[in-house]
This record gives C-alpha cells, structure tokens and sequence, in this order.
C-alpha cells in the first residue's frame, strides 16, 4: 500500500463511527474506506487509537473490522506508524493476557501475517492440549466427548481469532451460522464451505484452500475425515 497522503475522506467523528460499526463480515466497499482512511496520517492515529481502545478493554469488545485494520498497518510502508502501532499493541489487536490454558500468541502471529495453513495445523494442536490439560491423555484428534474439557473462553478466542483476521470470513461460529442457515444438514454444509471434491471429502492438505479467497467458513477444519459428532458438540458450545 502507498503512503502517499490524501485529504481525509472523512471527518474524524464519521470515520469513528465506521470504525465502531459491528460488522460480521468486511466487504470490498468496507475494505476501500479503510484504505483511505490509511493513505491519510491523521487516519492512522485514529484508526491505532480505536483498536488500541477496544483491546484494552476486552475482547468481547474487539470488533471483525480491528484484525484487518491491524494487518494493513503492519503492511505499509511507514515505519513510524508501524513503530507506534507496535508500541500500543506489540501482539495484536486481541489481548491473550488472560487465556488461561495455553498460549495463542503464535496462532496470533501466524493469522496475521495470513499463514492460514500452518495456523489450521496450529488451532488443532491448540484443542488437543487443552483437552490433553484437563484429561492427562495425549490427543491426536478429538472425539465428541473431548469437547467438554474445552473451555468456552478458549473457544471463543480460537474463533475470535479466526474470525478478525480473515475479515469474518474464517471461524468456527461462522461454520454454525452456514450449518443453521442450511436446516443443520452436514452435506449441505460441507458443500457451502467447498470441503467436497465431486460428492468426496477433499484429500487433506493439498486439496483444501489456504487463503483468504477460499469459501465463507473454509477454515479452520476440524475433524474433517472424523465424522460430526464433535463438531456437532463443539457447535453446541458456541453460544455467540
């Protein structure tokens, strides 16, 4: 992205307003308006401003548009925003401070810099050494019963994760959203969010797309060759 600067686009109270917007999921439009706000110095310090805000609260309070916000800044060219961005938020735009059972920092770092296929591997990882926590017993994958000992504030940061930095596109709770919006028919899901090949379940990893351009709730997988009853379950205990 260029740094040349611009007139700002809009007054500081409209671009507020955009910012602070619950959007579920960032259109191209959306994602234009941010550009400019980003061509213009004053836009950038609003723009670190507000999401510094939000992560300093909490993160129910972190917004789908503050993951795409923070990636573009890192990806300018203007290391002096970069440095403050940095500053206010060394480690994203989602505070990880209180997860208590494992640390996300690395599947943080990996969805911002959009290594969505080594954050898949890193997410099922993440599921297993919760569970591995909370049962004393090593886990490759997760059955339907796993799913108990997986905290729902995990679950939410997972998909919170998931969820800001693909411009909502990515995340467990979207995958429910598909699966309610098709009668909670598991076919019906798997063909909305391309994990079939010709009626088959596509080969894993080669088959499957790993970035931001795959289908609405692509990602991550989970137990994809391994039956629904956990995701069923997992499902169960998203309730936002």
């Amino acid at each position: 992205m260029t740094t040349k600067e611009n007139k700002l686009p809009h007054s500081e109270e409209q671009i507020i307003k955009i910012l602070r917007k619950n959007y579920s999921i960032i259109t191209s439009e959306i994602e234009k308006v941010i550009d400019e706000i980003l061509l213009n110095k004053e836009g950038r310090e609003i723009i670190i401003n507000e999401i510094t805000k939000r992560s300093n609260l909490n993160n129910s309070n972190t917004q789908i548009i503050d993951g795409l916000m923070y990636q573009k800044i890192i990806e300018i060219d203007d290391q002096q925003v970069i440095k403050t961005l940095i500053q206010k938020l060394p480690n994203g735009a989602i505070n990880l401070t209180k997860c208590k059972y494992t640390n996300y920092q690395k599947l943080q770092n990996l969805l911002i810099n959009k290594k969505f296929k080594e954050a898949d591997k890193l997410t099922q990882r993440c599921l297993c050494e919760i569970v591995e926590l909370n049962t004393k017993s090593k886990k490759s994958w997760l059955y339907f019963t796993d799913i108990q000992f997986v905290p729902k504030n995990d679950l939410f940061i997972l998909d919170l994760l998931w969820k800001i930095y693909s411009k909502g596109k990515f995340g467990f709770s979207v995958q429910k959203k598909i699966w309610i919006n098709n009668n909670k028919k598991w076919d019906k899901l798997w063909e909305k969010i391309q994990w079939l090949k010709e009626g088959v379940m596509k080969r894993y990893p080669q088959e499957f797309m790993w970035t931001i351009d795959a289908p609405e709730g692509h990602l991550p997988l989970f137990n994809q060759l391994r039956g629904t009853q956990a995701l069923y379950y997992l499902f169960n205990n998203i309730e936002w």
